[in-house]
């Protein structure tokens, strides 16, 4: 599996924050909500386009990991979480019941 760097900045189409992205920003650091654009990290291959719903986090710090549910085609990803992401978030994902 190849990883594509991309900076690129983007409005969280959940709860419109507006994110600075760094090239490995892959969620919204506010909702922890992505976006299914890549087959790989990174190459924007992906033509779903789907909402990428935050469903359980997983590991223990600091090495947590989001799983992600796409909301259109139910694809599965996980992604590491970044350490801008809101600790509010990602406690609620953490006691959230899957």
């Amino acid at each position: 599996m190849s990883f594509t760097k991309n900076v690129e900045d983007f409005v969280c189409e959940h709860c419109g924050t507006a994110v600075s992205g760094s090239g490995y920003t892959n969620h919204c650091p506010t909702c922890l909500w992505s976006k299914h654009v890549d087959v790989h990290p990174g190459d924007r291959a992906a033509a779903c386009g789907g909402m990428m719903r935050p469903v359980s986090l997983e590991g223990s710090s600091p090495e947590y990991r989001i799983l992600h549910r796409c909301e259109e085609c139910k694809i599965v990803k996980r992604n590491s979480a970044a350490s801008n992401d809101s600790v509010e978030a990602l406690a609620a994902l953490a006691s959230r019941r899957t």
